[in-house]
């Protein structure tokens, strides 16, 4: 094992993943612990409140070219399905808040530039989450695309006002939604537990992306119940944000960056 190996502790028995059943993760958290967490994010989201939501600003500003650019080339049919992808690679694009936080606790303050370029403690370890995570979101998006092969086969895609009306008013429409629901939200859990707690440890702490996405998965495990009720509160923010056209991201993304960074404190940081 070389001496960089052993600093991010690969291939020890530390991983996160041998730990999945151990009684040490259980926080005996409330369930609607959530609460506690969105309360200290807003506190951070209101102290100098500019830079987070620039930094929201621009998260809809680029949400907002993808779909222009997927409406340009003729990719619409894929809209719904990236948009919840989205939720899929959002706790990478948060690295910035957590930062803020993560400074606003150890007494500094950083501005945009330092919310921009951050230096996580781990290192590229970030990004070789960030690169699952993005494989993750396409094997959704081409899940999605054989879903409605697999009602509707070669036809041509009608649009999203018409495809929007029939899986709202047609029972073969209700259950492509039942069924991308379902498939969505396997991808969508997987996602979560892998990675609601690693980019934070990752920014945090000097491991090894393996051992940060197991060691989030296990605690997930482990706090079942308030991180169910977390991700449905994430869960609803987010279509809060899709209908209000991504303009409620501006607002509503900083201040989940800056929840789930209390959250990690809250939840993962009893492991360090």
């Amino acid at each position: 094992m070389t001496e960089e190996s052993a600093s991010y502790g690969l291939l020890t028995e530390t991983s996160g993943i041998d730990e999945t059943r151990n009684a040490r993760l259980q926080r005996h958290l409330p369930p609607l612990v959530g609460l506690r967490w969105l309360g200290a994010g807003w506190r951070d989201l209101m102290d100098r409140p500019v830079p987070s939501l620039l930094y929201g600003l621009g998260t809809f500003v680029l949400s907002v070219a993808a779909v222009a650019i997927l409406a340009l080339y003729g990719r619409d049919y894929i809209l719904f399905p990236a948009l919840a992808g989205f939720m899929i690679v959002a706790p990478l694009l948060a690295v910035g808040l957590y930062e803020k936080s993560r400074a606003r606790e150890q007494g500094e303050t950083i501005g945009l530039r330092g919310m921009l370029f951050v230096k996580p403690a781990a290192g590229p370890q970030v990004y070789f989450t960030g690169l699952l995570l993005s494989l993750l979101m396409l094997l959704w998006i081409r899940s999605a695309v054989l879903i409605y092969a697999l009602f509707f086969g070669v036809r041509p895609f009608p649009g999203i006002s018409h495809i929007t009306a029939f899986l709202l008013a047609d029972p073969v429409g209700w259950i492509i939604l039942g069924v991308g629901t379902a498939v969505g939200g396997l991808f969508a859990s997987f996602a979560f537990a892998i990675s609601v707690f690693a980019i934070p440890m990752l920014l945090d702490r000097k491991v090894d992306a393996l051992t940060a996405m197991g060691t989030s998965m296990a605690l997930v495990w482990n706090n079942l119940a308030p991180m169910i009720v977390w991700g449905g509160i994430v869960l609803a923010l987010f279509i809060l944000c899709a209908a209000t056209g991504l303009l409620g991201l501006i607002l509503i993304f900083p201040w989940l960056g800056h929840a789930t960074w209390h959250a990690y404190r809250g939840v993962a940081e009893a492991d360090a």
